[in-house]
């Protein structure tokens, strides 16, 4: 299985003035741009971080889902939340022959915590031995910082301040996270249940 981001969160789109004004960093001074690069750099590694380790997606983005088989025939669990829509099914053939699947043969059952891609009939179309299933789907909380649950907004900046205020420190632990951020991120990692809840 392979999850590939398809876009990335435009540059405009990150709280760059907003994440300033967390650091109370100085303004005034005519230079208060020379940062913006960086500290959309951090932006972007929190965020990051805080999506691998709840497995929600923060602003809107496409992506492309790749398995090579489904976990029940009549459903597939989709890897990431929230899921908004899902714009493809393809099957691929191990030679590369592409076949579309109609929009209504399948559905998007939508949930916080697993989204599924379900059946119109009673089984999801058979994916060819050796070949693919492809998915593509937009998931988000939304396209604005705006859209995001004010608890994962604050972790974010939480968590991108940290990496700012450690910026030359090689010493920390490896996959480490402030308590603060682990605390504000707890609710929205995904549940496990049984072996393999999440495929």
């Amino acid at each position: 299985m392979m999850l590939i981001e398809e876009t990335t969160v435009p540059d405009v789109a990150l709280p760059i003035e907003a994440f300033k004004a967390h650091l109370r960093l100085g303004t005034g001074f005519g230079q208060e741009s020379v940062q913006d690069e960086v500290l959309g750099g951090f932006l972007r590694a929190a965020m990051a971080a805080i999506e691998s380790r709840t497995g929600k997606i923060l602003m809107t983005r496409t992506f492309s889902w790749s398995l090579t088989f489904w976990r029940d025939r009549d459903c597939q669990v989709l890897p990431v939340a929230p899921i908004t829509a899902v714009t493809r099914l393809a099957l691929v053939t191990r030679d590369g022959t592409t076949t579309e699947i109609a929009a209504d043969q399948y559905w998007l059952e939508q949930d916080s915590q697993r989204p599924r891609l379900r059946a119109v009939g009673a089984r999801l179309p058979n994916i060819p031995q050796a070949g693919s299933a492809v998915v593509e789907f937009e998931a988000g909380f939304g396209a604005d910082w705006s859209a995001l649950p004010a608890d994962l907004s604050q972790a974010v900046f939480l968590l991108a301040a940290h990496y700012y205020e450690y910026r030359d420190e090689t010493s920390l632990q490896e996959g480490s996270m402030p308590f603060g951020v682990s605390s504000l991120i707890e609710r929205y990692k995904a549940l496990r249940i049984g072996g393999g809840a999440r495929r």
